[in-house]
């Protein structure tokens, strides 16, 4: 049962559950759905009447919708049963790039402005008939293009501003690029949630060695954006910091971005000590190789490289690499965005599962309960520690 479930006992739904998985998003959705049927049927709630009973336990909660397209590419959003009354939650990945579509003939793979697209559609289809609508992106759309610093776009901004525009109430992220985007909607609900007790979960579990303290273990910031992430897990944990900030060369732009020079580094030695590099992405895998490389020249003995979102937009030729020379030891990332059946076959890969997490949220907002304790994972993390180190 969920830990929260006296909290939730205390209070009715807000109303009838529905959960519409978009294609992208559908597979983890699976888990998701069967851990709410599991707790709900499970769960003795006496405070409910009989008609709000009859809504509470099903067999499924998920809400058919499709999001076909004509042979142009053009698509439309259709939701084939009646969604009146419903807390509906709508979960996608935008950068689920696995799925497929034709144009005259032509495949073509589906971008994240696609699955943007379709998301918009399917909040069109409701036609403001749900009681309620949520959003929940792990992986926020545009989140990357989250300032100005020049004369371009505000892309995450727009986004968002579009979707509250469109009558969405609450939008779910994990792990925001940078957290500030809520302040392009700062009368609307927007979470991001940290998936740090999930990554050491995952790290105990396959690393049974692992000694948690300040003279055997180290978090590593692989750049300045990143710092508050590893100083709150160097803070829980009771181990010291470290970070690296790039130097650019700001007199040229190559694919589109200012190169890095080198990397530099801020902190105490790491010589001899386990070090957990944590950063929201992995993209092509070039900066956290790099680090990697910067901190076994400086002696540290095993690294983690810790991400989020693991897209390898590169493929996994360069961490293949990095394994078998020794620089990288496991890398950890979650199944909040696509996973190809490659990275889930390495030996070095750990997966963290955050479906479990997901459905948390899930219940505790259709039961109008506070969330605060789901984002600061502080006491969960404490506890598994102390476990795993006894």
């Amino acid at each position: 049962m969920p830990r929260n479930d006296d909290t939730l006992m205390m209070r009715k739904p807000h109303a009838p559950l529905g959960i519409i998985a978009l294609d992208s998003f559908k597979e983890q959705a699976k888990d998701v759905d069967r851990y709410l049927v599991e707790w709900r049927a499970r769960r003795n709630h006496y405070r409910l009447d009989e008609i709000t009973r009859m809504t509470y336990e099903s067999d499924t909660y998920f809400v058919d919708a499709v999001t076909p397209r004509f042979g142009s590419g053009e698509a439309k959003g259709v939701i084939t049963q009646s969604i009146r009354g419903l807390d509906l939650f709508l979960l996608l990945d935008v950068t689920n790039y696995s799925i497929t579509y034709t144009v005259a003939g032509h495949k073509n793979h589906m971008s994240p402005d696609d699955h943007f697209c379709d998301l918009k559609r399917i909040i069109a289809a409701s036609e403001g008939k749900a009681a309620r609508i949520s959003v929940i992106m792990p992986f926020l759309y545009e989140g990357r293009q989250h300032r100005r610093t020049a004369r371009e776009s505000l892309d995450c901004a727009l986004a968002l501003q579009e979707l509250v525009s469109m009558g969405v109430d609450n939008i779910i992220t994990f792990d925001a690029h940078d957290p500030r985007v809520q302040n392009a909607i700062p009368l609307s609900g927007l979470e991001t949630v940290p998936p740090a007790y999930q990554f050491m979960k995952g790290i105990c579990r396959d690393v049974p060695d692992l000694r948690i303290d300040k003279d055997h273990l180290m978090i590593i910031s692989p750049d300045e954006g990143g710092t508050d992430r590893a100083v709150y897990l160097a803070s829980v944990l009771g181990v010291e910091m470290g970070m690296f900030y790039k130097r650019r060369d700001y007199s040229r732009i190559v694919d589109g971005r200012n190169p890095i020079l080198a990397h530099e580094f801020l902190g105490s030695s790491v010589a001899d000590k386990d070090v957990i590099i944590m950063d929201d992405m992995i993209s092509s895998g070039e900066s956290m190789i790099d680090v990697a490389r910067e901190l076994k020249k400086r002696k540290a003995k095993r690294i983690f490289a810790v991400s989020t979102f693991g897209l390898f937009t590169s493929g996994l030729d360069k961490f293949d690499a990095a394994v078998e020379e020794g620089v990288i030891d496991k890398v950890v990332t979650t199944n909040l965005v696509y996973q190809t059946p490659e990275l889930l076959s390495r030996d070095y890969y750990i997966n963290c599962d955050m479906s479990k997490y997901i459905a948390y949220i899930i219940d505790t907002l259709n039961h109008d309960c506070s969330i605060s304790t789901l984002l600061d994972p502080y006491e969960r993390i404490e506890t598994l520690v102390r476990k795993y180190s006894s």
